[in-house]
This record gives C-alpha cells, sequence and structure tokens, in this order.
C-alpha cells in the first residue's frame, strides 16, 4: 500500500520502522534465544567494551526487522527500574524519518510530551540524528535520520560478529504492525494522538461485539501513517464477565504497553516449522476450527491439511486472504507475544478469527488462574 489513505494529513512522513529496542534483564541471554528460536542474525554490541558503563545491548536482524535487546550493567538505573515493574518489554519504536528535528518539533508542536531533543550521533561512519516523544504508558517513539550515516547500526555500536553460531533465517520479513494495549477509557485519546501528533488516520475499528467471548471483551481500533507503512492497532479492555486478556496484560505489565509484535513472512507454513522445530510455542486453536474453514474463507492456496497440524489460521476480507499465527507469551510475565502473518491481498486484521483466538488465550489464562 504506497498510496496515501484518503483523509490523512502526512506532515510527517515514515519511512519505516527503523529498530524496535526492548529493554529485559538479560540481554546476552535474550539475543541468543532471538538467534536460536527466531532466526535473527548478529548485527551489532555496545557495553563496556565501547565505553558504556550503565548499559549493555545486543542489536540481532533478520531481513528488516532490528531488535535491540538492552540491559542494565548496575542497578538503580532507568532501564532497571523500567524492567523492575513492566519486567521484559518494548520501550522503543524508532521510526525512520528524513528528518528528525523536524518529526520532533511537528509531534511537540501538537501536543506530544517531549522524551529526547535532537541530538546528533557521529563515529567515524557519519552522523545520525535522533529525537523522541512519548506514546502510550513508558512506551517512546524516536525519530531516527540516518541519511549521513553508513555505519553497521548507530553510532556508539560496534560490530558484533559471531562466527561460529549464526542459525539460519526462518523468512521473517519486516513489522507488519504493533498492537499497543491500553487502559479502560484511554482509546480515544490515543486514537486522537496518532491522529493529531503523528498525521495517523483510523482503518478499522473493532468493538466488544466484535471481540467477545462468553466471558471476555475487548475493543481496538487501528492506526495508520498515510503510506500504511506503519499500522498501531490499540486495545482498550470492555467491561466482560471475566478478566480479558488485556486486563490480565495491564495487571502484570503494571501499565499500558506493546502488547505484540507482527511480522510478515512470505511462506507462513515453512517459517512455522520452522518455528516450531526450534522451540517456539505456539496458541492452538480447537481442530474444529479447521472442518469450517473452507464455508468461512472460500477457497485458498494452502493445503488446509497443512495448517491444521500448524495451528495456522485464516481469514477474508474485501481485498484478499490472510493467515497468521501467535505465539504464547516470550517473557515470564504472561505480556507481550509475537504474531507470523502472511498477507495474500488482505490489509485487515483477521477479525474472523478473533473469537477462536481468545477462546485459545482464555485456556492459557485459566491455566495462569487469571481468567
Amino acid at each position: 500500500m504506497s498510496h496515501t489513505l484518503k483523509g490523512a494529513k502526512d506532515f510527517m512522513p515514515i519511512n519505516g520502522t527503523d529498530y524496535l529496542e526492548l529493554y529485559v534483564s538479560n540481554a546476552k541471554q535474550a539475543a541468543h534465544y532471538y538467534k536460536s528460536a527466531f532466526g535473527f542474525k548478529s548485527l551489532a554490541y555496545r557495553g563496556l567494551e565501547t565505553g558504556s558503563k550503565e548499559l549493555e545491548s545486543y542489536v540481532v536482524v533478520q531481513d528488516k526487522i532490528r531488535l535491540v535487546l538492552t540491559s542494565p550493567l548496575k542497578s538503580g538505573t532507568e532501564v532497571g527500574k523500567h524492567i523492575d515493574k513492566h519486567g521484559d518489554g518494548v520501550k522503543v519504536t524508532a521510526l525512520w524519518v528524513d528528518d528528525a528535528t523536524y518529526a520532533y518539533n511537528e509531534a511537540i508542536k501538537r501536543g506530544a510530551t517531549h522524551y529526547m531533543k535532537p541530538v546528533t550521533e557521529e563515529d567515524e561512519k557519519g552522523t545520525v540524528v535522533r529525537s523522541g516523544i512519548y506514546s502510550y504508558g513508558e512506551v517512546v517513539h524516536i525519530f531516527v535520520e540516518r541519511k549521513n550515516y553508513n555505519g553497521v547500526f548507530l553510532p556508539g555500536f560496534i560490530s558484533w560478529e559471531t562466527p561460529n553460531y549464526n542459525p539460519d533465517a526462518v523468512g521473517l520479513k519486516y513489522v507488519d504492525h504493533m498492537v499497543g494495549n491500553v487502559a479502560l477509557g484511554q482509546m480515544n485519546h490515543w486514537v486522537k494522538f496518532y491522529e493529531e501528533v503523528m498525521g495517523f488516520t483510523q482503518i478499522m475499528s473493532f468493538d466488544d461485539n466484535d471481540i467477545s467471548t462468553e466471558f471476555t471483551a475487548l475493543m481496538s481500533k487501528v492506526m495508520s501513517s498515510g503510506d500504511g507503512r506503519i499500522k498501531f492497532p490499540i486495545n482498550e479492555p470492555a467491561p466482560g464477565l471475566k478478566k480479558s486478556q488485556v486486563d490480565e496484560y495491564l495487571e502484570f505489565y503494571e501499565g499500558e504497553g506493546v502488547q505484540h509484535i507482527a511480522v510478515a513472512t512470505d511462506n507462513i507454513i515453512k517459517t512455522v516449522t520452522e518455528l516450531q522445530d526450534r522451540g517456539v510455542e505456539f496458541l492452538k486453536v480447537p481442530d474444529s476450527y479447521y472442518d469450517v474453514l473452507t464455508d468461512r474463507v472460500g477457497k485458498i492456496d494452502e493445503d488446509i491439511e497443512a495448517l491444521r497440524p500448524l495451528g495456522i489460521l485464516v481469514d477474508r476480507d474485501d481485498e484478499g486472504y490472510l493467515l497468521q499465527i501467535f505465539t504464547k507469551t516470550v517473557q515470564a510475565r504472561p505480556t507481550m507475544f509475537f504474531e507470523i502473518i502472511q498477507r495474500k491481498g488482505a490489509t485487515s486484521f483477521g477479525k474472523g478469527n478473533f473469537k477462536a483466538l481468545f477462546e485459545a488465550l482464555e485456556r492459557e489464562q485459566e491455566l495462569r488462574g487469571t481468567l
């Protein structure tokens, strides 16, 4: 989708997701996990050897996806306090822009909360300008301008090579969308933020009639940048008989934050098979889901009997169909997880799968005693 969405005021063009930074309790081990389980490659490092006395970061890459995994090297740091409160999770969604000073000034002028004034960072490979604003919870958007830089990642990082251990990629291509969970009553505030501060447009919304089971309900609105490259669905809990997955997240994350990162693949069967072989655990829907799949979504290219054992879900919209699957949470707290998605024309988010998916999530919540 390269055209500007109808009604979008694209005063802040964004080229794409630059990187996601996760604050984690053990960056070295987290990097190994994302390499061995998810097929990322070693890219860059910052730590004691590079003069970073408080923080250590490992950067891993797969196609256009860069994850920065950051841990504190001593107690009492801001990163450490963040981990103590929230557990492991996404702190930074970095957005690649042509002009980080302009993006910051526009955002602040339109009501954003300041996180980081424009700063120029340099090394022998050139200069990078970065600036930042707050989003929901303690999540921040950092604007990254790298047109005058040809280093491996950012100034302050050195190349990180691991000649003896680089597992094959699993076919993950780019960040398709990233979902935030916000507190009850906060949805419209953040929709307005993305519209007014970032120039995003609401492209779809789901309410508790669309997204509910016998026990739990939630509401969701999808915000998109003008060119459709960046999509941020936002979830808010809706009153239900029992505690919803969003309520559970807010309780254990102790605040608002990123619920899941959806990453795209061109071959979901191959990708999910690889991930399962490497120990990544996925939510599973009942087998009966596949018995009525063709009635619901019509003819698809894939063999349903190949999807069934993997637990891959399918949904159709006016533009085509999509295949998707969700991992179980990837850290100790029942908070953040990943979605693997393959789009065959569909531009939506799998509304037809919500019921089956949430029932699967509720089965997990029941095991945890948090439903």
